[in-house]
Order: C-alpha cells, then sequence, then structure tokens
C-alpha cells in the first residue's frame, strides 16, 4: 500500500468511525438481537452454561447478558475449557470478571483430559488448541448440559459462516451441516433427542467491527493484552509469534522486541499478535476499519494448516 492510498484508507476510517460514533442505531439493533437470544436459551433449556474465555467476544456477551437478566441474575453458569497453555493476563481477568458478577465459574481443563488417557498428544510440542473439544465434550457430559452459548461470529472464518445461531448437534456433540434447522423470522426449533444438545451464538451476526465499536460505547473492561505492549516476537510463516517458554525461538529466527496487541486470544502455542500502536477501543476501531484480514487469519496458526481445519474440528465437536 502506497503512501497516498494509506492515508485515504486513514481518512475514510476516520470518516466511518465518526458516522458510526454519532449513530448508534446498528449497535442497539444488534444488541436487542444478542439479549433476545439469550433469553430464549434461558426459557427453551433445562441445562445451559456461557462459553467464557475472558477474551472480547464472551465479554460482550456478558454485557448484553446484564443486560438481559440484571446484574448478578445471570440464569446459567460460565464454562472454560482451560489447555493450560492460556496467557495468565486472560486467565487472571476471567476470575476477576467472574467473581464481579458473583456468577458461578466452571474450569475444566485439557491437563485432565490427557491424565485421563483421553487426549493423547502427537508429541510434547503439539498445540493442545484442538484436542479442547474432547474436554468440552467430557464437560457436557459431566454436567448434562443441553446447550452452550458461544461468541463465534460468522466474519471469523468461513466454516463458522455456514452456522445457524442455534446451531444443532448430534449424540456424540457433532455438528452436521446438513441437520441444521431453518432459522425464519426469529423462530427456533430447539427440541431435543436425548444425548444431543445445542450450541448457540448469540452474537453470530455480529463483526469484529461491530464488537469493538460496542466495547468503546459501553467502556466494557479487557485483558490488558488486547492493547498496545512491548514484547518479544519471531516472524513465521507470516505471522508474529510470541515468545515464551512455550514458544521459543528456532534456529534461524531473530527475536525482536514489537509494539503489538493480540486481536484475539487463545492458546499461547498458535495465537499471535499484530503489529499495533492502539492503546484504546476507539483507536481499534479505525485500526480495524483498515484491517484486509479477518482476526483468525491474521492471528491463528492453528487455522492456517489446513483450509478445511475448522469445519474438521468443528464436526469433531469443536466449539
Amino acid at each position: 500500500m502506497n503512501a497516498r492510498t494509506e492515508t485515504a484508507v486513514i481518512q475514510t476510517a476516520l470518516q466511518h468511525a465518526s458516522d458510526h460514533h454519532l449513530s448508534n442505531a446498528h449497535l442497539d439493533a444488534l444488541e436487542e438481537e444478542t439479549i433476545f437470544v439469550l433469553r430464549e436459551v434461558a426459557a427453551a433449556f433445562e441445562r445451559p452454561a456461557l462459553l467464557f474465555s475472558g477474551g472480547k467476544d464472551s465479554l460482550v456477551m456478558l454485557r448484553c447478558a446484564e443486560k438481559a437478566f440484571g446484574v448478578g441474575r445471570i440464569p446459567y453458569p460460565l464454562l472454560m475449557i482451560d489447555t493450560g497453555h492460556n496467557f495468565t493476563e486472560v486467565t487472571d481477568f476471567r476470575d476477576l470478571r467472574a467473581k464481579e458478577l458473583g456468577a458461578e465459574l466452571i474450569v475444566r481443563n485439557v491437563e485432565d483430559s490427557m491424565a485421563r488417557g483421553t487426549v493423547r498428544l502427537a508429541h510434547p510440542g503439539e498445540s493442545r488448541n484442538v484436542h479442547q473439544s474432547v474436554t468440552l465434550l467430557e464437560a457436557i457430559e459431566e454436567f448434562r448440559f443441553d446447550a452452550l452459548i458461544g461468541g463465534a461470529r460468522r466474519d471469523e472464518e468461513k466454516a463458522r459462516a455456514k452456522e445457524r445461531i442455534f446451531s444443532h448437534r448430534d449424540s456424540f456433540g457433532q455438528w452436521q451441516p446438513k441437520a441444521q434447522r431453518p432459522e425464519l423470522w426469529t423462530l427456533f426449533n430447539t427440541r431435543l433427542q436425548p444425548g444431543e444438545h445445542f450450541r448457540v451464538f448469540p452474537i453470530s451476526n455480529w463483526t469484529e467491527l461491530d464488537v469493538w465499536q460496542y466495547i468503546a460505547r459501553e467502556n466494557i473492561a479487557l485483558p490488558s493484552i488486547y492493547y498496545t505492549h512491548k514484547r518479544e516476537v519471531v516472524d513465521r510463516r507470516g505471522l508474529l509469534m510470541p515468545v515464551t517458554e512455550l514458544t521459543p525461538p528456532r534456529d534461524g529466527e531473530t527475536v525482536q522486541v514489537r509494539d503489538v496487541r493480540f486481536r484475539t486470544v487463545g492458546d499461547i502455542t498458535c495465537t499471535a499478535p499484530v503489529e499495533s500502536l492502539a492503546a484504546s477501543a476507539d483507536d481499534i476501531v479505525i485500526e480495524t476499519l483498515a484491517a484486509e484480514v479477518s482476526e483468525r487469519g491474521a492471528t491463528r496458526m492453528d487455522d492456517k494448516t489446513s483450509d478445511a481445519s475448522m469445519e474438521k474440528r468443528k464436526k469433531d465437536g469443536y466449539f
């Protein structure tokens, strides 16, 4: 991108940001839809839970849940599947936010599945991210959850664009694209056979830009790593991978200190930051307007392994 084009993009972004700041009608409509879905889950299911990672999307859902039911009155527990390789800034924030809400927080660990032998790594350095589906299905069986509320959005990745808001899962916890039910006029078929459950995605129709505009409008607190900070990174396959004990530099890689932020958070072994000086949600709104790649495409190493990787993982019971 040359200097003239970059300047034009920035000017357009600033104008769009100004326009959106003046009118919140689109955010009000998205919020209203999300609140409707959250209330529908509470009414239609006996044992729902809200998947809560401490990330920005689940924090947006929590804000909508507070508006739907009242502060301290969210009618379902929060569930976190922890790989054991999460950023401490995120897990600490998760615990703090759950305590502030007075919500029940259930954490189930991939490491416990490894101890039971239900998860086996191909090698010690393998990412545990893909194995979360096993631990999740074990948690569903343990608590007999009949609906799990997740923060996936259709703009994130092409397999997720196929999702219904109420995504039916069979008795094996698997997603079958051809077995999904029509959703017309906000009418949802929530009937279940024994052993089946639903994954529900209240912010399906939001975009990354919508999320950041809502965070700015509602002044939602986030883990610090979502904003600019200095971090040691290496350039690996076009991504800036953080240098940690779990992800040390490889032979031939040069460690650099860059100003970065995370667009999405997940397992340390497959989540990369992007170069950024954005120190506030408003700054990130402007950056997002100029972005040409989705957050997962730009920052998730595991999504780059195969074009069909996300769809396969969803069919295996992933979020």
